[in-house]
């Protein structure tokens, strides 16, 4: 899949700017387990200010909310993807105004879908108007 940019300013702060890469390897793999996620298969490594994935995730879902799992924290510019899944998703970026419904319009051509994109964005998000500019969603197909 690549790269994929996140805002570094914005997010979930985990780690502090002066952590080391490990620190910061070792918080957000905390942060995996906190949400629930399965990670089982895939390796986690904080490279800089991005994070790369190795290893076979369990399915292209799981990747896709892994990767914004760990870019949507504050310190994290990017998630380059090196895993065994070569599957292309669709990501959305917050912008100021933005709200769930305007991004289904824009996105999925009807605002109701906007359910769908809450649902694919959890357990990340816990309320559809909890979303915040430079956050980036994942857009289900």
């Amino acid at each position: 899949m690549g790269l994929l940019n996140f805002a570094k300013n914005v997010g979930k702060k985990l780690f502090g700017e002066d952590d080391d890469e490990a620190t910061a390897t070792e918080a957000l793999n905390t942060e995996i387990a906190d949400l629930g996620l399965d990670a089982e298969g895939v390796e986690i490594a904080v490279q800089g200010d991005e994070v790369v994935l190795t290893g076979k995730p369990a399915s292209k879902s799981i990747k896709e909310k892994l990767m914004l799992a760990l870019g949507n924290v504050k310190g994290i510019a990017g998630v380059q993807d090196n895993s065994e899944d070569d599957s292309e998703g669709v990501f959305h970026t917050v912008e100021s105004g933005d709200t769930l419904w305007a991004i289904a319009e824009k996105t999925m051509g009807n605002g109701a879908k906007y359910e769908e994109i809450f649902e694919a964005n959890k357990p990340m998000l816990t309320h559809p108007d909890k979303i915040y500019p430079g956050q980036v969603l994942r857009i289900p197909t």
